[in-house]
C-alpha cells in the first residue's frame, strides 16, 4: 500500500510521519498492493489559543471502492488513534460489499477494534415537505429549527439541495443530481 502525507496548514515532524506510516501498514492485510492511503494533517483554530484542534483526515483507495475517517482531538497522535479504528470498521463492517480486500483478513482479529461494531438500526423515519426557497433563506431555515442541516428545493435551479453545518463553522452545500 502506498502512503501519501499531505500537509495542509500542519506540518508533521519525521516521528508522526514514521509513526502514520508504521499504523497505515497494518493495513496491507486488507488489501492488495495497489491500494493508497492518503493521510491530511490539518489545524482547526489558532495556535495558541485553548481552542486549538489537531484534525486528521485519512482516505484509503483500493479498486473501486474507498474508506475514510476525519477525526479532530487535542493531539495529532490521538487524532490518529481514534480515525484507525474508525477505517477499520468500515472494512470489518462492509467486507462484503467491497471487492478488492483480501477475504482470508477478516478471519484474523481486528487490528484496532476491540469488538466489532454494531450494526446501526433504522429508529425513526421523517417525512418532510420540500419548500422552493432561496439557499440562504434554507440557511435562516436551518438556524431557526438548530439543525445541522436543510433539505430543500432550491428556487433558483430546481433542484433538491441540502445546506449544512461544517465542522470548521462555516456553511456547505449539496447539490442532489437525480
Amino acid at each position: 500500500m502506498r502512503i501519501e502525507i499531505i500537509e495542509k496548514n500542519y506540518r508533521l515532524n519525521e516521528k508522526t510521519k514514521n509513526l502514520i506510516c508504521e499504523k497505515l501498514a497494518k493495513f496491507e492485510r486488507y488489501f492488495e498492493d495497489d491500494a493508497v492511503a492518503k493521510v491530511t494533517p490539518k489545524v482547526i483554530g489558532k495556535k495558541g489559543t485553548k481552542t486549538v484542534k489537531y484534525e486528521i483526515e485519512i482516505t484509503i483507495f483500493f479498486g473501486s471502492n474507498m474508506v475514510r475517517a476525519e477525526v479532530a482531538s487535542d493531539k495529532m497522535s490521538k487524532s490518529l488513534d481514534l480515525a484507525l479504528p474508525k477505517i477499520e470498521g468500515q472494512i470489518r463492517k462492509y467486507r462484503t460489499q467491497l471487492d478488492k480486500v483480501k477475504k482470508a483478513a477478516f478471519d484474523e482479529a481486528s487490528l484496532f477494534n476491540p469488538k466489532e461494531t454494531e450494526e446501526k438500526q433504522l429508529v425513526r423515519t421523517k417525512t418532510i415537505h420540500l419548500n422552493s426557497i432561496s439557499t440562504k433563506l434554507a440557511i435562516e431555515k436551518m438556524e431557526l429549527a438548530d439543525h445541522d442541516f436543510y433539505v430543500y428545493m432550491d428556487e433558483a435551479s430546481g433542484m433538491v439541495s441540502i445546506v449544512y453545518i461544517r465542522e470548521d463553522g462555516d456553511v456547505g452545500r449539496i447539490e442532489l443530481v437525480y
